[in-house]
């Protein structure tokens, strides 16, 4: 039976000083830690912090988007060869993962990329991803890698997802820990706080949102730092750190990949019979749809919300949104097929 998959993300605050270099205490210590799981899981680790590592050597650098690419550029060099030299030390080589958006959007390019995966593991090799920033034609601010390491646990059925923080977990209005989450509501994200690190891009409510589509496909998410000894072992075993419960599940492995709703390029708002229709395993219909929100083409996936605008579904369109405006309440007019829609 093969080994199950562990997605571990670690965030620029975690592994950076303050000015934005490499900690090498920590990314040494994250090595030894990861070492000892590695013969127990199947390994990806999602490392923020190519853009702090680089900025330093980029002239009057000011923090704009090209500024940013091109520290990314410098830095995940510096990164990869700080990770190499200290998981060298335990015999375990490491490959780069640069990924973009359109690897997880298109399911052809996803079964490459999961399929290279394999092939790393199977050599005992540890893929470490991070976002291409380089290339990539959305600014960053929209795309954090608690996102990347949710579409990575997702598509590949982790068994868990570790998000580091410097926090060490979800805090309440006291400042202490909570232990354990059962469902990710209202008054969970009601605790969270509204700053973040300097350097990073994501905070708690980005790891809050990404836990949430994460546990809804089966998958445990652990938040944690790195301020106790041994903080992975710990966490995995809920010593530590904040655990959030997955939710039972049975969907495939397309439809975990179907069901990523941070895929979605647009929305729209369906009527109280159209999700009746939908919780019957019916496809969706124009005549069902009360507006379309955003643009979207045929093939492309889009968010389903009832007239509450609470998102029930994710699916993939067999109409542009262009067409479906023009017709909206029309009969026989198939906007997504029961195939490919996945209930949250």
């Amino acid at each position: 039976m093969s080994k199950p998959v562990l997605v571990l993300k670690f965030g620029t605050a975690s592994i950076t000083k303050p000015n934005g270099e490499p900690n090498e205490p920590v990314m040494v210590d994250i090595a030894r830690q990861i070492a000892a799981l590695h013969p127990h899981f199947r390994i990806v680790l999602v490392s923020s912090g190519a853009v702090g590592a680089g900025k330093a050597l980029i002239q009057d650098y000011r923090g704009d988007i090209t500024q940013r690419k091109a520290a990314a550029a410098v830095g995940n060099l510096l990164l990869l060869n700080q990770y190499s030299r200290f998981f060298s030390i335990y015999g375990i080589s490491i490959a780069q993962s640069l990924c973009e958006r359109h690897h997880f959007a298109n399911r052809d390019q996803f079964l490459q990329l999961k399929q290279t995966y394999e092939e790393l593991w199977a050599n005992n090799i540890i893929p470490i991803a991070n976002e291409n920033d380089v290339v990539s034609n959305r600014e960053l601010k929209f795309s954090d890698n608690d996102e990347l390491a949710t579409l990575i646990a997702v598509g590949f059925g982790a068994e868990a997802l570790m998000l580091c923080t410097s926090v060490g977990g979800l805090l309440d209005s006291h400042n202490q820990i909570i232990r354990q989450v059962s469902s990710i509501d209202e008054h969970i994200f009601g605790v969270v706080r509204t700053d973040k690190s300097a350097l990073g891009l994501g905070g708690m409510a980005s790891k809050l949102t990404f836990a949430k589509l994460a546990t809804r496909m089966g998958i445990r998410v652990l938040i944690f730092g790195l301020n106790e000894p041994n903080s992975l072992s710990r966490a995995l075993k809920g010593e530590i750190g904040t655990e959030f419960i997955p939710l039972p599940t049975t969907l495939s492995a397309r439809n975990r990949w179907l069901g990523s709703g941070s895929l979605a390029v647009g929305q729209i708002r369906i009527d109280g019979g159209a999700v009746k229709a939908l919780q019957q395993r019916k496809s969706l219909l124009a005549v069902g749809v009360k507006s379309v929100l955003g643009e979207f083409e045929s093939g492309e996936m889009i968010d389903i919300l009832d007239e509450q605008d609470s998102t029930i579904a994710v699916a993939r369109s067999r109409i542009s949104s262009i067409s479906l405006t023009q017709q909206l309440n029309q009969q026989n007019v198939e906007v997504a097929n029961a195939n490919d829609i996945v209930l949250l």
